[in-house]
């Protein structure tokens, strides 16, 4: 049950149920599903089907094809945490002799080790997983197609190394980790490789005529870490709350935001769409937001979960199709809906509790040769330096203890800021990676690099 404050509106709710309507009745799917979360909850239900008397509720699977990857990259990001691996290690180091070693494990969480879209092979979504019992079967004798690490090319074969990796360091099967290790801590209970009553049916629908062909539904074998998952909205909800706030026996908030954070080179396609893909999560900029996640598809299934960090809100849409509604953008709707109809309501504004006033000091303006910005200290702890015309260089820092402050994005991210004193202990100027930010646009009592004309600033008569 939800309380007052976490309930929708009812034109919210309506609005969400209309798009899914048409999303079920224009893309002829023969059931679709969703659920929205707010801020960690779950907080709106629907569905829509072409059976009467049968609507599916938030406890009915649906496979959720490539959403799967999200859960394989937590299980690798788990091992990095650990301490048993790099993302910068190659594969090699690890699961030696399949050809592809040299991709390192964040390329192959990024989709940038070079490898093949698919296995070779007949279709491997529509195969018994048994016709590829060897990573030698899924990768095939030239697995690489791209060079390594120089561009994004998706490979699911690449997330079957990743599932091989995590059998070889956790002596157990990816099956096993994934259950022990993030389903039964969050809660879970719907998820699985295998179908559970209730779950939906597979089906195609014919592109010119208004009739069905049943799906088959395999194992797939090796691949299962690219693909093989079934879930729930129910779940998937859960699910999506974790990968904003994270659970310390699963995975930090801060292994989430690297996962969030664009780790592949984009093709030129993508830059225009506003497309890029993090450690395991795809990356799109929707509406004027940004919205994290995944799709995912088999033959008979579509998947979305999408999420604004932004905003606290996430949705969840499957349908049992292998084509018909773009699902990606129904839950980028429906993100959009509660966002724009319900926005975040801000956290009452508060006075830090303690200031240091050596850094009260630093507050104000500040210039890099001419650009003006402003230094600030924000309520989380954090200082902000941001260009005062609006364009420009920006970025959040965080207090190091020493008095430095380290830079967390953007140009400035890893950059460090201190200040820089005079004998008598005032302050001179601030330097930020080299950089010398002064009170006075070109302060000539300053180090200013090249130095400033001692004849001043001058008109031109």
């Amino acid at each position: 049950m939800t309380t007052p404050q976490e309930e929708l509106l009812p034109t919210t709710s309506r609005a969400l149920l209309h798009r899914i309507a048409v999303a079920q009745a224009e893309g002829r799917a023969p059931s679709l599903v969703a659920a929205v979360v707010r801020d960690g909850r779950a907080v709106w239900h629907g569905a829509r089907t072409s059976v009467d008397g049968e609507e599916p509720d938030e406890n009915v699977q649906y496979r959720i094809g490539s959403v799967t990857k999200t859960f394989t990259a937590v299980l690798v990001m788990r091992l990095r945490d650990e301490g048993l691996l790099g993302l910068g290690d190659p594969l090699e180091k690890y699961v030696p002799g399949t050809g592809a070693g040299e991709a390192t494990i964040a390329e192959l969480l990024a989709h940038t080790g070079g490898l093949a879209a698919e296995s070779p092979g007949p279709w491997w979504e529509r195969t018994s997983g048994s016709l590829r019992p060897e990573l030698s079967d899924v990768l095939g004798e030239q697995p690489l197609l791209h060079p390594v690490g120089r561009r994004h090319h998706y490979s699911n074969p690449g997330y079957t190394l990743l599932g091989a990796l995590v059998e070889e360091l956790r002596g157990t099967s990816w099956e096993e980790a994934l259950r022990r290790e993030v389903l039964e801590p969050l809660g879970l209970d719907r998820t699985g490789v295998r179908p559970q009553a209730p779950h939906a049916g597979g089906w195609a629908v014919h592109p010119w005529a208004d009739v069905l062909l049943p799906e088959p539904a395999e194992d797939l074998g090796r691949m299962a870490p690219a693909g093989q998952l079934w879930s729930t909205t129910a779940d998937l909800a859960r699910f999506a709350a974790f990968l904003v706030k994270g659970d310390e026996r699963v995975l930090s908030a801060e292994s989430l935001r690297e996962m969030r954070t664009p780790a592949a080179p984009a093709e030129a396609a993508d830059v225009m769409s506003g497309d890029a893909y993090g450690l395991g999560m795809q990356i799109q900029r929707r509406h004027g937001r940004l919205l994290v996640g995944h799709s995912g598809s088999l033959p008979g299934f579509l998947a979305s979960v999408s999420i604004s960090v932004e905003d606290g809100v996430a949705a969840v849409v499957l349908a049992n199709c292998t084509s018909g509604p773009l699902v990606s953008g129904v839950s980028a709707d429906l993100v959009r809906i509660v966002a724009e109809a319900e926005p975040r309501i801000p956290a009452p504004w508060r006075p830090l509790r303690d200031v240091d006033p050596s850094m009260l000091e630093l507050t104000g303006q500040w210039y890099w040769g001419t650009y003006a910005f402003a230094l600030r200290l924000t309520a989380d702890g954090l200082a902000s330096l941001e260009p005062l015309s609006g364009n420009g260089r920006r970025s959040r820092f965080r207090p190091n203890g020493d008095g430095t402050w380290t830079g967390l994005e953007g140009y400035y991210a890893g950059e460090l800021l201190k200040a820089v004193r005079r004998p008598d202990g005032s302050v001179s100027h601030l330097d930020l990676g080299s950089f010398v930010f002064t009170r006075q646009p070109y302060d000539e009592a300053a180090p200013v690099p090249g130095g400033v004309d001692p004849e001043g600033w001058r008109g031109i008569g």
